[in-house]
């Protein structure tokens, strides 16, 4: 369970590795189109593909070390396990968001995402 304090904490300290997924995301989803349509990339080839797919998982592994949930990679999308008023719910971080800003019940899902 987090505070909201640990959850904001946390996307600040961890934003480094999330700027590092998004990288690491934007080429391998390049390098993917390239070698699909023309079997060539400046990226590289198979080898650099499979690098890419281990060093995203990787990451994503570390994030969720956590205790993170991640929900999305594209757009990255973070919900930390918390409480408010009484309630469990997940404090939501978007990618795009300064810091986290929203919540919602767990059962809700992003659909019920509201402002704090």
């Amino acid at each position: 369970m987090f505070t909201l304090a640990q959850a904001r904490h946390l996307v600040a300290t961890l934003q480094p590795r999330i700027d590092e997924l998004i990288r690491v995301r934007a080429d391998l989803t390049e390098l993917q189109v390239d070698l699909a349509n023309h079997g060539l990339s400046a990226l590289g080839g198979r080898p650099e593909l499979k690098g890419l797919e281990a060093r995203l998982h990787a990451i994503c592994d570390e994030i969720g070390q956590h205790g993170i949930e991640i929900k999305s990679v594209a757009p990255v999308l973070l919900d930390f396990p918390g409480e408010r008023e009484g309630r469990q719910v997940l404090w939501c971080w978007l990618e795009g968001d300064a810091d986290v800003r929203w919540y919602h019940r767990a059962d809700c899902g992003f659909a019920g995402r509201r402002p704090l």
